[in-house]
């Protein structure tokens, strides 16, 4: 058979990048119909709000998982796999009022968030040697870029269309980017053939669900109920249990002492922190601009218009990208690691002390975003620098998963925070401004311990991380 000619570097960056936004677009596609799920579902808002956590767990879950397939069968394969799956969910979406149908189809559309690692370590396998280091940069961005374009994307579809054509188009931008990759993008010379952990997989799967699910709907059910901490608890054994029996098989899903190397247990860690403080952003500044004026701090903006504001955020994260690849190219990725956590940091202490504005929002929002833009480009050069060629996929899986932990955690965090600190506005409770400021402050503190874990990263002596040249003469494809 012909072999596929390979893509320009730019074309390769470009469709991979534009496959990032779209399956990272997923997470926050039904965030502007929270409030009317229950009606539109015919549910209670307790098993409506399954259809945010779905995704969520299943992204979670899939993470290494397609890494660790994609490394052995091919990152191709596996990336035209996840993208039809996300296709098929949201069809099924589409075609659905009810909720046991939606949660199977959201489950299906969490499923192609594998396609951020793959295609991390795909850009690594096929791009010329001095192309590498920004190419992954923009690919890592996209996670959080296609989280803050899509809220007012969202939006904007559900305000003047019927809510299911939300998932119509999800298929159609599923479809193209399925096209795209099967017809334009060849296969990765680069193999690691091995029998699949089957046993790891199922124990990695079940050990996360035990972990997010409390983690998620810990509110709730109650911190302190049987349930919630049953869950913990079980997942505490799970994973004491699976580690065990990773160090013993000899092809494992994850290869944890290569894990517990400084290089990537401490990236890993800093990518868990800045997780965190990434989604403290949606969540808090979303809110602090959809509040009613009444409240003395709310600014009353639509889910549209909110959604708007926190959008220049989401293109700062894509744009600083490559400037993030420069200054891991000349002072190594660790040191842009530090400089965006604390970039970060910087937002939010803006953020702090000045929020009673739109336009004030806005900037913090810019400030934060750019930070993420500079810390999530520069992990994937961390990972690949410490990690066997071979492994890239599931190490880069590993990574997108800690950072998903980080953004569960703190959904969960704020979500106690807000709660827990309310005024009476009519009929209801809402969010003091106290409490906002609560929410910063831990976000503050998660950007400086994300800074923290960075400086604990030993140096290496060689330049940017990811950018080795890859041996075409592998295993091939």
């Amino acid at each position: 058979m012909p072999t596929k000619r390979k893509p320009s570097p730019r074309a390769a960056v470009t469709i991979l990048a534009f496959v990032g936004i779209v399956v990272s677009l997923m997470q926050t596609l039904v965030v502007p119909l929270i409030a009317q799920l229950p009606t539109l579902l015919n549910t209670t808002a307790s098993d409506a709000s399954w259809v945010i956590t779905a995704t969520l767990l299943a992204g979670a879950v899939i993470t290494p998982i397609a890494g660790r397939l994609g490394d052995m069968f091919g990152k191709r394969r596996m990336l035209i796999i996840s993208l039809a799956l996300m296709v098929a969910g949201s069809v099924l979406c589409a075609l659905t009022s009810t909720l046991e149908v939606m949660l199977a189809g959201r489950i299906l559309q969490g499923l192609a968030m594998g396609a951020i690692p793959l295609g991390i370590s795909i850009l690594r396998d096929e791009l010329p040697r001095e192309k590498v280091g920004s190419a992954i940069a923009t690919m890592s961005a996209t996670m959080g870029v296609g989280g803050a374009i899509g809220l007012p994307f969202s939006a904007l579809i559900a305000q003047v269309a019927d809510w299911h054509a939300l998932f119509w188009t999800a298929a159609g931008l599923g479809a193209l980017c399925l096209v795209m990759v099967a017809t334009v993008l060849p296969e990765s010379a680069v193999r690691t053939p091995a029998r699949f952990d089957g046993v790891g997989a199922v124990g990695l799967a079940a050990g996360l669900v035990s972990l997010l699910l409390p983690i998620t709907k810990g509110a709730d059910w109650g911190w302190t109920s049987p349930l919630t901490l049953g869950l913990f608890a079980a997942a505490v054994l799970i994973f004491l249990f699976w580690g065990i029996y990773q160090l013993k098989i000899k092809a494992p899903l994850v290869d944890l002492r290569v894990t517990a190397r400084p290089q990537v247990l401490f990236t890993n860690l800093s990518s868990m922190t800045v997780g965190f403080a990434m989604y403290a952003m949606s969540i808090t500044f979303t809110q602090l601009l959809m509040a009613p004026a009444a409240t003395g701090y709310g600014l009353g903006h639509t889910m549209v218009m909110a959604g708007l504001v926190l959008t220049p955020g989401g293109f700062v994260m894509m744009l600083l990208s490559p400037v993030s690849a420069r200054l891991s190219a000349r002072f190594g990725p660790k040191t842009t690691l530090i400089i965006g956590s604390l970039v970060i940091a910087l937002g939010y202490v803006m953020a702090f002390f000045l929020i009673s504005a739109t336009w004030q929002i806005l900037v913090a929002s810019i400030i934060v975003g750019g930070g993420i833009g500079l810390a999530y480009a520069a992990m994937p050069a961390l990972i690949m620098g410490a990690v066997p060629l071979t492994e890239t996929g599931a190490a880069n899986g590993m990574n997108a998963l800690m950072r998903s932990v980080g953004s569960s955690a703190a959904a969960a965090v704020m979500g106690v925070v807000l709660a827990s600190l309310t005024m009476p506005l009519g009929p209801v409770n809402v969010p003091t401004l106290e409490g906002f400021r609560v929410t910063f402050a831990f976000a503050i503190g998660a950007a400086v311990l994300a800074a923290i874990f960075a400086a604990l990263i030993p140096k290496r002596a060689h330049g940017a991380a990811g950018t080795k040249p890859v041996d075409r003469e592998r295993v091939k494809a």
